[in-house]
Parts: C-alpha cells; structure tokens; sequence
C-alpha cells in the first residue's frame, strides 16, 4: 500500500481509523506534539483488540494506522489488531519513531509486527536524528524495501527554506533511488513545541478558497490513548478529549459500526466535511477569527451553527455537494493534500515510487 493510496482515503468519511495505541515512547524528541515519556498513559491491549473484533467483512475501515507515542513499544498489539483489521478486509500502516534502529538487529516482536502491516512509516527529523542515526533508520528502511514492504518517510522542519528539509529530501530520493515516498510537513506549537516555538508551523489549509474549504481531518475517527474516539486527529482535540461536537464515543462501549454511523451521520460534521468550519461559521452568523480549527472547536458553544448544519444537511442538494465535494477531493490527488497540511514545495514527494507516477 503506497502512501499516495493512503491519502487518496483522506477525504472519505471512515475510510480509516487511528489508533493511538499508547503514549509512552522512549526518545525525548525536544518537538514531540504528545510530550511523551515512558511513564505516560497506556491502557490494557484488550480494549484495542475488542474494538478491533468490531470489524466485519460487511463493515471496516478500509485502513487502520496505528501510532502513539510509540506504538512498537507494543509490538504483539501492533500485531494482533493488523491481523484482525486483515480478517475483516481492512489494511494497515504504522508510524514509528524507529528508537529500534539503534540496535543492530531488529528484535523478532518488532520484526513481526512490521510484517504484518501493510505500510510502514518512518518519522524522521532533525530531533529524532539527535537520538537515532539516519544511517541506522536508512538501514531498516532498506531491509524493508528489499523484503517487498511499501514504507514511506514522514519529516518535519521549521518551514520551506529549512535547509534540514533540502538535505533530508534530497539523501532520502538519492539512497532509495527514487522509490520512498515523503511526506514533509512543518513544527506545530504542540506539545513540547510549545515551549520553545512561538508560531504554528505553517502549511495547514493554505489554499485560498474563502467559500468552501473543506476539512478532510473530519474524516478519519481518532482513537485518543484512553479509548476515546474523536472526529479529528488536532493534538489539541485529542488532549481535551474534545470538545463535544467532535467525540464519537469510547471503545469500551462502542463498535466500529456505531462510531461510523456518529461520524457519517452527524450534520454538524457533514457540514464541516462539506463547506469547511470558517464557512459554515459565517453561514450562521457565528465568528471566525479563531482560524480554520479553532473556528471548529469552538462550535460546541455555538448551538447556532449546529442549527445552521441541521438546515444546511436537510436540504435537497447538500448530499450531491457532499459527494462532489468528496469526489473533486480525491480527484485532486494526493500533492493537493500535501499542499493543504505539509511543506508546499515538497508536497509532490508523495508520489515518489508510486505506480502512476512510473507510468508517467
């Protein structure tokens, strides 16, 4: 599974889930958006793995990522939830931090839950590389090329002229020849970020459409470390367990068939999908200078617009907007998406490798 086919899903309501199987992490990146440390929270495996029996032939996601924290520092959960997301028709991905590639050789739990995912991304930055060596994770990295794993680099930089971005880029594309994909986005002001950063990173819905801009991160559940489930992937949303609007339940008490209903069926989150926070906002009379996301997290204070979305979603044409607005999103390609939430000038690095672009 290439990197481009996981974020043609992104715009699809439930085409994926996260797991956030766990906090703990045993790098202390000084960006890291969770401030993660080994003694941070982690919850027993079964509830993961029962909301994971959730999943049925009939109804999944088309792909479950899982990552945390450090999601390998839990390699038979990373294990048994890709061999019950692959039962049910599902594929998966992982992200890691790769604190492994320190040793020389990859311990068999770890190996195994690598083997059983259909993807594999490597996070690897400037704060990383002060814990792990690029020459180390590279050396996975090309293990798993060369055992036929589709893997893909996620890196992050201070902005577009950070001259860490150019040197990293450029060593990924020349050691791989070409064939490992990136995905290149910049520091947010998260987590222990925060404390040294005094902006977010930029690149985050940058295109210039004041009359829709439509929010693709309303797509995919998030599944927070205590098994909350929200409608958003925002390091913030996740922290808070919220606001209102944006929880979908807990996987202690709710299946995947239930979450997907909340998620898909919620006219305030189709709104959201469809026009974006700050139009729908303006729509309802409602303020939005707090920006695009901020917009949205305050809408659990506003029953205004959740007037306005209920109107808005009764009407007769919302459903061919929704699907057109869905089918132009994928239509656009995965470099749009790159575009709106990662570094511009290295958003066409998602397709590197991939079949279409070897066609071309």
């Amino acid at each position: 599974m290439h990197l481009a086919d996981i974020i043609t899903l992104r715009p699809q309501p439930g085409g994926a889930i996260f797991f956030g199987l766990t906090r703990r992490c045993p790098l202390l990146c000084r960006h890291c958006s969770t401030a993660s440390l080994m003694s941070s929270e982690q919850h027993e495996a079964g509830l993961f793995t029962r909301f994971a029996d959730t999943f049925t032939p009939e109804d999944h996601p088309e792909l479950v990522l899982m990552t945390g924290g450090e999601p390998l520092l839990r390699p038979q959960l990373v294990t048994a939830i890709a061999r019950r997301a692959r039962r049910a028709g599902a594929r998966s991905a992982l992200i890691s931090g790769m604190f492994f590639a320190r040793e020389e050789r990859v311990p068999d739990r770890i190996a195994e839950a690598i083997a059983s995912v259909d993807h594999f991304v490597a996070s690897i930055d400037i704060f990383h590389e002060e814990q792990v060596s690029r020459a180390a994770v590279f050396a996975v990295l090309g293990r798993l090329l060369e055992s036929g794993k589709d893997v893909s680099v996620q890196a992050v930089g201070l902005d577009d002229a950070d001259p860490y971005l150019e040197d990293i880029t450029r060593d990924v594309r020349e050691t791989f020849d070409g064939r490992v994909p990136m995905l290149v986005a910049q520091v947010g002001a998260a987590g222990r970020a925060a404390d040294w950063l005094s902006a977010p990173g930029g690149g985050v819905h940058t295109l210039n459409l004041p009359a829709a801009l439509p929010c693709d991160m309303a797509a995919w559940p998030t599944i927070a470390y205590d098994g909350t489930v929200l409608a958003c992937c925002n390091q913030d949303v996740i922290d808070r367990r919220g606001p209102e609007h944006l929880r979908l339940g807990h996987i202690g008490e709710d299946g995947w068939p239930e979450i997907r209903r909340r998620l898909t069926r919620s006219p305030l989150l189709r709104a959201v999908r469809t026009l974006g926070p700050q139009p729908l906002a303006r729509r309802a009379g409602a303020p939005t200078d707090a920006g695009f996301c901020g917009t949205c997290m305050g809408f659990s204070e506003r029953p205004e617009v959740a007037r306005q979305a209920s109107d808005l979603v009764a009407g007769e044409a919302f459903e061919v907007m929704e699907q057109t607005v869905e089918r132009l999103q994928v239509e656009a390609g995965p470099t749009v998406f790159a575009l709106r939430h990662g570094s511009p000038r290295y958003a066409g690095l998602v397709t590197l490798g991939h079949r279409e672009e070897a066609r071309s």
